[in-house]
């Protein structure tokens, strides 16, 4: 049980700073081929290092608390009283980090730096989760608290950003993504359906510094029953797992619904409990079965919400690839009587609902400010994006603006518009040897989605043009004089082929203001 004692906590945050127990620490400790080895849960490679180091001095304290913390293993207690001089063995005890028997002290929980740069710029916490299969040496309990993983990272970094009152942080775990909420919004509401994840979120509130949280005890919406929210995020227990007798139910990732009715449920209770302009943002599975396809059924849970929706899937996995990831999650190896038992029972509930592929992707919705909603997109972007993830969210918030910007102007008010260029987008041509006319003209976005679009000779010249000092229409008419065809025809040619690039980033709104 982890206590939280602000006292002891404070304590605690004055020796990880003294100690210097950060991201760089650790990578200088044990050199970028360790660490890159950690993330691939084999620690031999730091352990070596931290070894040759040990040879030559005494440990430092930032070796000592990454050996125990990070690497989960046990160090002298003379070693961790040296390391953390203010909270003391008996503070780390009383904390719930540490069980010390005679002269030894063991980690019982996992402890480590995490850094990260958003719109506000570069930042960096601790934090504290359970104890990973590596360490336990067996596959992980029921009501193990995960720590930030790459569906967290993903997530955070799809997060809108824009300043908000209130946010849901829905399954909020260890409490990353409420942390990062919290930098952006006034409150912050984080609930879970396990204490054991609410005290650890709580703790790393507070040793962060973070006080803007407020933590929750319940299942999906029912602690926030009848609470408006400016944003939700969620990454919530999505993971499609048998509804069975032997099969770990792992409270994290595992909702208790069938199939992904977890997702379905989360899409449809969203529309409850957004404000006017609240967006609700999460990732989730969804589950192809014969005869249907995916986009289809997912379509069919947000349609009747009133909300907008746009959805883009990044990967799909067949039932058996699907089965063997989540079954090497909870730590059961390969190979053992444990892992065929569960695979089976994966593969009989595929069977059973006629499943040939689950997808996985992200989910963004809004609450319309007025009137129906007006934007439906369904998209597949699979494969890597050509950019970096963690700056998926400001890109999402500048092109649903963008989106509301052209939408609310018919086509003769768009065209008295100004519009510009995107500083990230680049032209490229493509020519047989020899030949002065190309043969074929792409636009490539560099940032968000990484976006490529085909372009004629007039598209190119205009959005060539689009620097934000004359209307899209003036640029139309000066192009058709050029290319000698009719201004309205290709005003109307050109016009559903300029909201898409608004739409997708290429081109964006100018302030007529300025």
């Amino acid at each position: 049980m982890v206590s939280v004692t602000s006292a002891l906590v404070q304590l605690l945050r004055l020796d990880l700073e003294s100690a210097r127990f950060t991201v760089t620490t650790l990578t200088e400790l044990w050199g970028a081929e360790a660490d890159a080895a950690l993330h691939r849960n084999e620690r031999v490679p730091a352990l070596r290092a931290l070894a040759a180091r040990r040879r030559d001095s005494d440990p430092e304290a930032s070796a000592t608390l990454a050996t125990l913390f990070v690497l989960g293993l046990p160090v002298t207690h003379d070693d961790l009283v040296a390391a953390l001089p203010n909270l003391g063995d008996d503070g780390a005890v009383e904390l719930g980090m540490v069980d010390v028997v005679g002269a030894e002290a063991r980690p019982l929980i996992d402890l480590r730096p995490y850094s990260f740069v958003d719109s506000h710029g570069a930042g960096s916490w601790w934090i504290a989760s359970d104890l990973g299969e590596l360490v336990l040496g067996r596959p992980l309990g029921e009501e193990h608290v995960l720590g930030v993983g790459g569906a967290s990272t993903t997530l955070s970094g799809l997060m809108m950003q824009t300043p908000v009152g209130r946010v849901l942080d829905l399954g909020t775990g260890c409490g990353i993504q409420a942390m990062h909420a919290a930098r952006h919004a006034t409150h912050v509401v984080a609930t879970d359906i396990s204490a054991r994840a609410l005290e650890l979120a709580a703790l790393n509130a507070e040793l962060n510094s973070i006080h803007n949280i407020e933590f929750r005890l319940g299942s999906l919406f029912e602690p926030v029953r009848g609470e408006r929210f400016d944003q939700i995020v969620s990454n919530p227990p999505f993971v499609i797992t048998p509804r069975v007798d032997g099969v770990p139910a792992y409270e994290y990732r595992d909702g208790g619904m069938e199939g992904d009715a977890l997702v379905e449920a989360v899409l449809r209770g969203a529309a409850a409990h957004l404000t006017p302009g609240g967006v609700a943002q999460l990732l989730g599975n969804w589950e192809y079965r014969v005869g249907q396809d995916a986009f289809r059924r997912v379509g069919g849970w947000i349609d009747g919400t009133g909300l907008d929706a746009w959805i883009i899937e990044r990967d799909t996995q067949d039932p058996a690839q699907y089965a063997e990831t989540w079954i090497r999650d909870g730590g059961t190896k390969s190979g053992t009587p444990d892992f065929d038992r569960l695979y089976n029972a994966w593969l009989d509930d595929f069977e059973a609902r006629r499943v040939t592929a689950v997808g996985f992707g992200y989910i963004t919705l809004r609450m319309p400010l007025a009137g129906d909603p007006s934007l439906r997109r369904l998209e597949r972007m699979h494969g890597a994006l050509g950019t970096n993830e963690s700056g998926l969210g400001v890109h999402l918030a500048s092109v649903l603006a963008a989106h509301d910007w052209q939408k609310v102007r018919d086509d003769e008010e768009l065209a008295l518009s100004h519009v510009a260029a995107a500083p990230d987008v680049t032209e490229e041509r493509h020519y047989w040897p020899g030949d002065e006319d190309p043969t074929a003209m792409l636009l490539r976005q560099g940032s968000g989605f990484g976006r490529t679009v085909r372009m004629d000779t007039a598209l190119s010249a205009l959005v060539g043009a689009s620097d934000g000092d004359l209307t899209i229409g003036a640029v139309i008419a000066a192009i058709a004089q050029l290319l000698e065809v009719d201004v309205a025809e290709l005003l109307a040619e050109l016009m559903p082929r300029i909201r898409s690039l608004i739409d997708d980033g290429f081109l964006i709104p100018v302030d007529e203001s300025e």
